[in-house]
């Protein structure tokens, strides 16, 4: 719980979903076994998201017809994510290799761009149109499946850099991230009644996880204002990288030749 505490309050300022860097807290940490370690990092985000999204509503910001958008597309691709994580990736090697992939990449992104509300001003873009943003959507549900992420780290910032105001894009990606990542808990509870080994979400972590996410995106949400965002992200893009290198040479390089 004070892991994800901390995490959450780190990783909102950035911009950017806990459920990132709490998925390597608990391989190397918790020793959540794997592919338990995704539906668990996924019961997180479903605990942690339903106060900001009462407050986003309370607010009058609901996400509107964008919600639904991202619904549509993340729903069927968390799902399929979520078969492919246990039929096709529930060793840890491979898993690895993936992870790396996909934490690299998105590390080093953070790292050296601006956030979009920085580096350009709103609706200087075309807006994406909607069958693009559903297959966007439906590629990133099922990176979400895998990874245990909800994704709203990814489309959040795609969005806002492609014109669409953030007042619109938080909530919406939000309710994206919660929907989906409900979708995925129940799929992998479903796949464990069919399958051997720790498949099933370790639910009594998940919620404590998602206990403390709660409280520390509502502290990172209140003391944005007061942090250097781009700092804030650059340092969290950096983590990002290491802990995606470390997987990397887990699986390709001290395994790959040692055979550990």
């Amino acid at each position: 719980m004070a892991a994800a505490f901390v995490i959450a309050m780190v990783a909102t300022p950035a911009g950017i979903s806990g459920a990132v860097l709490l998925l390597p807290f608990q391989v190397s940490v918790l020793g959540t076994p794997s592919p338990a370690v995704t539906p668990t990092n996924l019961l997180y985000n479903v605990v942690s998201t339903p106060g900001a999204l009462y407050r986003y509503r309370r607010q009058g910001q609901t996400g509107g017809t964008l919600a639904l958008v991202l619904i549509i597309g993340t729903l069927p691709g968390v799902i399929i994510g979520s078969v492919v994580r246990v039929e096709l990736l529930p060793g840890e090697r491979m898993f690895g290799i993936v992870a790396a992939a996909f934490l690299i990449p998105l590390g080093i992104w953070l790292a050296l761009t601006r956030p979009a509300s920085v580096s350009r001003p709103a609706g200087s873009h075309r807006a994406l149109p909607t069958p693009a943003l559903i297959g966007l959507a439906a590629v990133v549900g099922c990176v979400g499946g895998i990874y245990g992420i909800g994704g709203g780290s990814i489309l959040a910032p795609i969005l806002i850099g492609s014109g669409r105001p953030a007042s619109q894009v938080a909530p919406a990606a939000l309710a994206s991230t919660f929907v989906t990542s409900m979708a995925g808990v129940v799929t992998f509870t479903l796949l464990s009644l069919h399958q051997q080994g720790s498949i099933a979400p370790d639910w009594p972590t998940g919620i404590a996880l998602g206990v403390g996410g709660l409280a520390g995106g509502y502290s990172g949400a209140r003391i944005q204002s007061r942090l250097p965002d781009l700092l804030m992200r650059r340092l969290v893009g950096v983590l990002v990288v290491v802990i995606g290198a470390r997987y990397l040479w887990l699986s390709l390089g001290q395994r790959w030749l040692w055979g550990v």
